[in-house]
């Protein structure tokens, strides 16, 4: 494909109605591949493969703990499966590439959270039915700057927004009337990346999807939501046009028989719905659950710490933070029990009832000892259980992927303190796209060790006797704590 991406360099620097003038002449001219006498939904089928545009984000299509997950690679497995075929995705690294990849044929389709007229290209490609709606919305810190109500209060901060997005569009258009609105687009960022930026202070607003915003503020409770701008933007597919129907029938059936089935329903459901909103900081909520929950399954948690091994105020600590103490949790992502096992996870531990507390708390504890285990020898506790409780969060390889990075950078790769420095790292595109596992929300590891540190820390204070609230930010105690690890 090394010529298309010279072409598609090319392209991006002709604007106006040229653009999609050209890109038709070529798809024209473009010599095919397929028959002749089969239709285009034929030719994939004939194929056995659907090439699937996709952006590598929390929204879109990531490496989970168990592999491929994402909101749109759900979707379009679905439709792969709808019409008989395996799905291939290919991830696109810049948001502005998107669409002239998808006009050159790398793709069947592009699957990234697109919307109708939000590109110079547009009007060169078609459009599936709407499967979500969402709002544009300027994000900020509170303290950092003052609630943002209008598009005047934004003259003074700085604004960015990614390229080649509807954001950036928006803004265009909205300058005509509001001259003195500047901001700064960025090329290679993510949304997600640059939510970040606004938490730290680097940035003082942006503008980006509700959906993006929402999956990552619970990560970051200081951000706040100024004010929204533009009318909603209803997300769809694009696909190329072609001399048939064929596709567009196919994508229009699958789309209409998910509505009506409950089945996108329950994939907005579990993939852009908010975690049940938890306070794991809540002294009093913890203290509450100590006394009425805990004492239903500490006997469960002290035979299966032992039988691995481990601290079983560090297996409470841990059943804590995934569900608080309730055996019969479920998420919108569809993990749950008491800890909270995905079923890949589940069917490893030979968990056969995942609500079932005693075969809950024992899977938990089976697998993260052999997390555990995995890490190297010359890793010493503590850090070998903060490097484990990671791994059991986000997934041991994108965990290895930060040390790697870490290694790079300077640091020492087998002490967490440096580690968790470059955890978040795997959000940014600089540096996920040289990584085997590529992106990952890097920075929620990061919180649910420091989560599981505070509560253990807790836990042991409460059962020495000592005063559990006098607890520092960062998980220390005045005491001597277990060890935490498994015995070698």
């Amino acid at each position: 494909m090394k010529f298309l991406k010279s072409d598609i360099r090319t392209i991006r620097n002709i604007s106006g109605p040229v653009v999609a003038v050209l890109i038709l002449v070529i798809l024209i001219i473009k010599p095919g591949s397929q028959d002749r006498n089969l239709t285009t939904l034929e030719a994939i089928q004939q194929r056995g493969y659907l090439n699937v545009l996709t952006l590598n984000s929390a929204s879109t299509y990531y490496q989970g703990i168990d592999g491929a997950d994402g909101f749109e690679y759900h979707l379009a497995k679905l439709f792969s499966e709808h019409i008989g075929v395996e799905a291939r995705f290919i991830t696109i690294s810049q948001f502005r590439d998107i669409y002239p990849e998808l006009l050159f044929g790398t793709g069947d389709i592009a699957a990234a959270g697109l919307s109708k007229n939000e590109s110079e290209y547009s009007r060169a490609v078609l459009y599936g039915p709407k499967y979500y709606e969402v709002q544009n919305q300027i994000l900020y810190r509170k303290g950092n700057v003052e609630r943002p109500k209008s598009i005047p209060d934004l003259y003074d901060g700085s604004l960015q927004v990614v390229s080649g997005t509807a954001q950036a569009k928006l803004l265009r258009d909205l300058q005509q009337d509001y001259p003195d609105l500047v901001w700064k687009e960025v090329e290679d960022i993510a949304s997600e990346e640059l939510i970040e930026l606004v938490d730290s202070g680097e940035v003082d607003y942006i503008l980006a999807d509700s959906h993006e915003i929402a999956l990552q503020r619970r990560f970051f409770p200081e951000l706040r939501i100024g004010f929204e701008l533009g009318q909603p933007r209803q997300l769809r597919w694009a696909y190329n046009r072609a001399d048939d129907s064929s596709f567009s029938l196919a994508i229009e059936t699958f789309f209409n028989q998910i509505q009506q089935d409950g089945r996108l329903e329950q994939l907005i459901h579990r993939h852009k719905s908010l975690v049940a909103n938890f306070n794991y900081s809540d002294i009093q909520t913890l203290t509450l659950h100590i006394r009425k929950r805990l004492p239903q399954y500490e006997a469960l948690f002290r035979e299966e710490a032992e039988v691995v091994g481990i601290d079983w105020r560090l297996l409470a600590s841990i059943g804590y933070q995934e569900s608080l103490w309730n055996a019969r949790a479920k998420s919108p992502t569809g993990v749950r029990g008491l800890m909270m096992l995905t079923l890949p996870t589940a069917q490893q531990m030979k968990v056969t009832n995942r609500l079932d507390p005693r075969q809950s708390i024992r899977g938990g504890a089976k697998y993260f000892a052999r997390v555990i285990r995995r890490f190297p020898e010359e890793i010493e506790e503590p850090d070998r259980t903060w490097f484990a409780l990671a791994a059991y969060n986000v997934g041991f390889g994108h965990v290895e992927d930060a040390r790697i990075i870490t290694e790079t950078r300077g640091g020492d790769p087998n002490r967490w303190i440096d580690v968790k420095e470059n955890l978040p790292l795997l959000a940014r595109k600089k540096w996920y796209k040289t990584t085997k596992f590529g992106y990952a929300r890097g920075w929620e590891p990061v919180k649910y060790v420091e989560n599981i540190r505070r509560y253990h820390a807790f836990l042991v204070a409460s059962e020495n006797r000592l005063n559990p609230v006098e607890i520092m930010p960062d998980g220390e105690f005045t005491g001597e704590p277990a060890p935490l690890g498994p015995s070698q």
